[in-house]
């Protein structure tokens, strides 16, 4: 099956599988300051056309389909919405920096690399990064996606990355690459690289995690997987995942432990994330983590 790029100049790239438009990557939001701005991809469809991502949702307006986002960098928050504060709980503060567009170094159809400065609220440089986006079809059910990135310190100083976690606010460790799922996904099941349940699997450790969830109307199920690269710091990651509330996925290297960036050295992390068309069982789910290390290698 072909892949297509549709460019929207200074705007957003749209990636489409024959007819179906897998996924939208929108590089220069309108994003408010209070949400922390910050490109990311939404909508994501299976191949079969089924959304698989959340946009905006108002229990959490910061979230917006698969977005790279950081709760805690230094002082700045690049997650959006208020910072944790142990004994305080969530305190808006002025605090809410955001990650620009510099330049599209190269697109193409299976390909995007994009060069994005990171700055705090005040408009002080934070970090600089290069992204690296690629998209595969896998087979008439299955696409990948996977994510590079690149992030350069130039605060001039050290650089902490945390999450809730680090700063007190216990089995709250989000932060990384984070996906969110649709509204009807809510209740589904989570299946990691060792077991299969629900809630109770946020903070574990694993290689990867899948969310297999079912959609309102056609009643038909997809299954969200990603794979955590075996060359990434704190590999393999705590995972923040929930079912109950709300659908997640979040490989997060900074759950319980900072990293500490120092000035100028750069730090890397590499993600697949694999879409399919339904529901595979626990078998079927662990054979699509296969294809997910096969886009790593």
């Amino acid at each position: 099956m072909d892949l297509r790029v549709d460019h929207r100049l200074d705007d957003s790239v749209t990636v489409s599988a024959g007819d179906v438009p897998i996924a939208e990557y929108v590089y220069r939001p309108d994003t408010v300051q209070r949400e922390s701005p910050k490109p990311y991809l939404h909508p994501l469809r299976t191949l079969a056309g089924d959304e698989v991502s959340l946009f905006r949702p108002h229990d959490h307006v910061w979230h917006k389909g698969i977005a790279w986002s950081l709760p805690h960098v230094g002082e700045h928050n690049f997650w959006g919405g208020p910072t944790y504060v142990h004994g305080s709980s969530y305190v808006q503060k002025p605090n809410n920096g955001s990650a620009t567009h510099r330049r599209l170094v190269n697109i193409d159809a299976a390909t995007l690399t994009h060069e994005l400065d990171w700055t705090a609220q005040g408009g002080e440089p934070v970090l600089t990064e290069e992204r690296t986006l690629t998209f595969a079809v896998i087979d008439d059910i299955s696409w990948v996606l996977t994510f590079d990135t690149a992030m350069t310190n130039v605060s001039g100083a050290v650089l902490a990355f945390g999450s809730p976690t680090t700063k007190g606010r216990e089995n709250a460790g989000y932060g990384g690459l984070f996906w969110r799922g649709p509204r009807s996904f809510s209740d589904g099941l989570l299946q990691s690289s060792s077991t299969t349940g629900g809630d109770e699997l946020r903070g574990t450790r694993a290689e990867w995690f899948a969310f297999r969830g079912r959609h309102d109307g056609t009643g038909r199920a997809s299954t969200v997987l990603i794979v955590d690269d075996t060359a990434n710091p704190r590999h393999p990651p705590q995972w923040f995942a929930r079912t109950e509330q709300f659908a997640c996925l979040n490989p997060a290297p900074f759950f319980s432990e900072e990293l500490d960036l120092a000035d100028q050295e750069t730090v890397r992390f590499r993600y697949a994330v694999v879409i399919t068309t339904g529901d595979h069982g626990e078998p079927g789910t662990a054979a699509l983590a296969t294809h997910g290390r096969k886009a790593l290698a």
